[in-house]
């Protein structure tokens, strides 16, 4: 079942994405969150912070999985999901540093790595909420269109649209990694509940095929349309052919 909520503004936007959150760990403080990275989370994690700052909402007994990270960037990289993390969301908060977890983009052995991170969310249990954004080609964390898509946590080679997309983080293309370790498809629809967000013009297009075009592989998003709890959050531009 999908719940879409236009929102009219920027700032509600990040406010209803926030406020929903928000709720979550007021009556369950001890959810388990799965958390994403990239632009359109980074106002959301902004209004988290002025509420707990405010005494609204508190982190300390929660615990968080995020999507995906980059293979071949150590934790410390300016462009690494885990600074990301730490830098837009975990440092302003009352979580324990022990209790976020990012999957390790500078194993030896990334395809262990890929299994370490999959018992890690099977010891955990059900994700409660997991946050989304949309990629212009329908990839939800790193799951890019294919024939076949894996259930797991993997390890996933990047479409080239993919990486020109990125490229604005990094000082040119040839930096952006290849690769990258994400949650399966099958890891983000045993969530709980879905919160996918998405804003601008540019992404128009391809919300309305993942939302109401058919369930394909090619277009990963639209298996969320199988889960029976999706609240799907998007401004004006992003929801116009909705």
């Amino acid at each position: 079942m999908l719940n879409i909520i236009k929102t009219s503004s920027e700032q509600q936007f990040n406010e209803t994405g926030a406020g929903i959150i928000a709720s979550l760990l007021q009556s369950n403080p001890r959810a388990i969150l799965g958390l994403a990275t990239g632009s359109t989370p980074v106002g959301v994690y902004g209004k988290l912070i002025e509420l707990y700052k405010e005494g609204s909402v508190s982190f300390k007994q929660a615990s968080s999985y995020n999507l995906d990270e980059y293979i071949g960037l150590p934790a410390d990289h300016p462009e690494s999901y885990r600074r990301f993390m730490d830098e837009k969301l975990f440092n302003h908060i009352d979580i324990l540093p022990e209790n976020t977890h990012v999957p390790s983009g500078n194993a030896e052995d990334p395809e262990q790595a890929a299994k370490d991170y999959a018992k890690l969310l099977d010891d955990a249990g059900q994700i409660d909420l997991q946050l989304l954004g949309l990629g212009h080609n329908g990839h939800i964390g790193f799951n890019e269109p294919a024939e076949e898509l894996t259930g797991p946590p993997h390890v996933v080679k990047l479409e080239e649209r993919t990486r020109l997309a990125n490229a604005r983080f990094f000082n040119s293309i040839d930096e952006v990694p290849t690769h990258a370790l994400t949650m399966g498809i099958g890891s983000i629809l045993q969530a709980k509940q879905i919160l996918l967000m998405a804003r601008g013009e540019d992404k128009a297009e391809i919300i309305a095929k993942a939302l109401k075009g058919p369930i394909t592989t090619q277009c990963p998003a639209s298996l969320l349309q199988t889960h029976s709890n999706v609240v799907v959050v998007v401004d004006q531009d992003a929801g116009r052919f909705l």
